[in-house]
Formats: C-alpha cells, structure tokens, sequence
C-alpha cells in the first residue's frame, strides 16, 4: 500500500484500480452528510477555490443522478456526472462517477463514501474503484488529489460556518 500525503488529506493506493481519500472534519456526521448532500451546499465547497460550479443536479436517491459543472476564469470547463447506487444517511454514499469529457467519460469508478463519527469530530473515506492500472494511474496524474483537497479545504470552511 502507497500512502501519499496532502496537509489534511491522506490519498492511498489501495490496489491496481483503487485509490482511498481519507480527511477528518470538526464537524458532526449529520452535518458533513448534509453537507455533501444539499446542492446549497455542494456549489459552495465542490471544485474549490479555482472554480466556480455553475451547474448542480442532484436527485439524490438510490437510482438517482448529478451532474455538476466546474468553470475556470480562464474559460475551461469541467463537466461530472454520475448515479447514486446506495444512500445510508448518515454514514454511507455509493455512487458513480464520470470525468464527462473524451475520452474519461468511456467508463466511470465507483466511489464508495462513508463517514465515521467520534466525540464530534467525522472520519470521510472514499474509495474509488477503476476498470483498470491505467485509468487509476491517468486519474492520480491528472491533479485529483490536489483538487479533492482543495474541495475538502473549502468543505472545511463550510462546516465550521454551518456549526
């Protein structure tokens, strides 16, 4: 196992075709739930400070889709999307989720979110499972772990203002 390490962040390769994102929150597990759940929410901390997310569909059941657009003030833009397979409020989300951009959007991982609670303070681990070596390789390559904990930094911020 290979563990790279962000400030608050902590990425490891689980396997070939699984990456594992841990971070803790000050926060308690209802509210990061919430937090991650609430468009209201998700347009203010997903992407970061580099983007702005100008689109946030969320149907937010089993069976249900997203889809989120990032924009950069250079003019890129970054569509995802996805289908939620499993909601278990408060501690577990299991979902789709696609770069939706060719070629990335040939296939899609599986991320697998639960959150742990203890003395107020809530664990979140994702892991992402990939079809293979090399698409976990190019998704590490791409910039993902700064961007998730950029993303994570800002939900930060959230939460304590929510609290």
């Amino acid at each position: 196992m290979v563990q790279l390490h962000g400030k608050a962040l902590v990425l490891e390769l689980l396997s070939d075709t699984e990456i594992k994102l841990t971070r803790v929150f000050n926060a308690p597990r209802d509210l990061v739930f919430e937090a991650l759940s609430k468009p209201e929410h998700i347009k203010r901390w997903w992407g970061g400070h580099r983007h702005t997310m100008t689109v946030c569909e969320i149907d937010f059941r089993p069976g249900g889709s997203w889809r989120f657009v990032l924009s950069e003030a250079g003019g890129n833009v970054h569509p995802f999307k996805g289908e939620y397979v499993e909601i278990v409020p408060p501690e577990r989300i299991v979902q789709t989720f696609i770069y939706d951009v060719a070629p990335f959007n040939e296939g899609s991982s599986l991320e697998t979110l639960t959150l742990k609670e203890d003395n107020g303070r809530t664990t979140l681990a994702v892991v992402a499972k990939y079809d293979s070596k090399e698409t976990r390789d190019g998704v590490i390559a791409s910039g993902m772990e700064e961007g998730a904990a950029e993303s994570y930094d800002a939900l930060a911020g959230l939460l304590a203002e929510l609290a």
